[in-house]
C-alpha cells in the first residue's frame, strides 16, 4: 500500500473527501513554487498534482497554459521537477502525482523516468495524452508497478470502456467533469453524480473529479458525489494574480483551507 492508498483509506475512515491540488512546478520561479507547494500541503492538500511544464498543453485552458509558459521561461524541465519532488518529499508526506504530457517523459526515457520518479519520492504519474491502447509503450519498459499510473475517464466514456480503462488502474480514477479544457465553466452535478455511479460499478478505486471546479460551492457540490475534488486552474489563477506578492504562499494556503472547509459535511 503506497501513500496514495493510505491517504484515501485514512480519509474514508474520517468520512472525508480528498482535495487534490494541481500546480505547475516552477511557476512563477523555482523557489517561489517550492514555497507555495509546501504551504499548500501544510494547509491541507491531500494529494499533490505537480505539473511538468510543456510547450503545448492541449488539454489545459489558458490559465494553466500561461503557467506552463512562465515556468518554461525559467528553463524548468522534467529533470528540474524531479529534483523539486525530492526536496518536497523531505517536507511533506502528501502523495505526489507527476502530471505530464507524454513527450517530456518519452524524451527523458521511460525506464529512467520510472526509476528516477520513485527514487525522489513520487507516488504516481498522470499522462494526459497517453490513451490505454498506447500506454504499454511507456509502462512496458517499467521494471515494476510501484509508480501508480492514474487513469483519466472522459464524460463521454461508455461503461464497457470504463471497465477496460480502470482494469489496470491504481491510486484513483480522475473523472473529467465535462467536455472541454481545464478552467472552463459549467458544472452539471447530477450528470457528474451519474458518471461517478457508473464508475463505481466497475472499479473500487476512489473517483476524483476535476475540470472547471473553482468556487467553494463547486467544491462542496462535487465532494457530495465523488471521493475527491481536483482543483488546478483556480490555484494557478491566484498565482497569476499575485506574481509579485511576497505573501503568495500564505494566500494559496488560505485558499486550500477554504476548499477543505467546503468539503466537510
Amino acid at each position: 500500500m503506497n501513500r496514495i492508498d493510505r491517504t484515501f483509506e485514512a480519509l474514508k475512515k474520517k468520512d472525508e473527501k480528498a482535495l487534490v491540488g494541481f500546480v505547475t512546478a516552477g511557476d512563477p520561479d523555482m523557489q517561489a513554487s517550492f514555497d507555495i507547494i509546501v504551504s499548500m500541503c501544510r494547509a491541507g492538500i491531500d494529494v499533490l498534482e505537480l505539473g511538468i511544464p510543456f510547450s503545448d498543453p492541449t488539454a489545459d485552458g489558458p490559465v494553466i497554459q500561461r503557467s506552463s509558459a512562465r515556468a518554461l521561461e525559467k528553463r524548468i524541465n522534467l529533470e528540474a521537477v524531479l529534483s523539486m519532488t525530492g526536496k518536497l518529499r523531505k517536507e511533506t508526506a502528501v502523495p505526489i502525482i507527476l502530471f505530464s504530457y507524454y513527450n517530456p517523459i518519452h524524451a527523458y526515457g521511460n525506464e529512467k523516468f520510472y526509476k528516477d520518479a520513485l527514487d525522489v519520492g513520487a507516488d504516481g504519474v498522470l499522462v494526459v495524452d497517453l490513451p490505454p491502447e498506447e500506454s504499454d509503450e511507456m509502462t512496458g519498459t517499467w521494471p515494476g508497478s510501484e509508480l501508480a499510473l492514474i487513469r483519466l475517464i472522459a464524460p463521454t466514456t461508455p461503461l464497457d470502456r470504463m471497465r477496460k480503462i480502470t482494469a489496470d488502474a491504481r491510486g484513483f480514477i480522475y473523472l473529467v467533469s465535462k467536455i472541454g479544457v481545464t478552467g472552463s465553466s459549467g458544472l452539471k452535478i447530477e450528470s457528474i453524480g451519474r458518471l461517478v455511479d457508473s464508475l463505481r460499478s466497475v472499479t473500487s478505486l476512489p473517483v476524483c473529479v476535476g475540470f472547471g471546479i473553482s468556487t467553494t460551492d463547486d467544491v462542496a457540490a462535487v465532494a457530495s458525489v465523488a471521493d475527491g475534488v481536483v482543483i488546478g486552474s483556480a490555484f494557478e489563477r491566484v498565482i497569476e494574480d499575485n506574481l509579485e506578492n511576497k505573501d503568495l504562499a500564505a494566500i494559496l494556503a488560505g485558499q486550500v483551507r477554504k476548499y477543505k472547509e467546503a468539503m466537510l459535511f
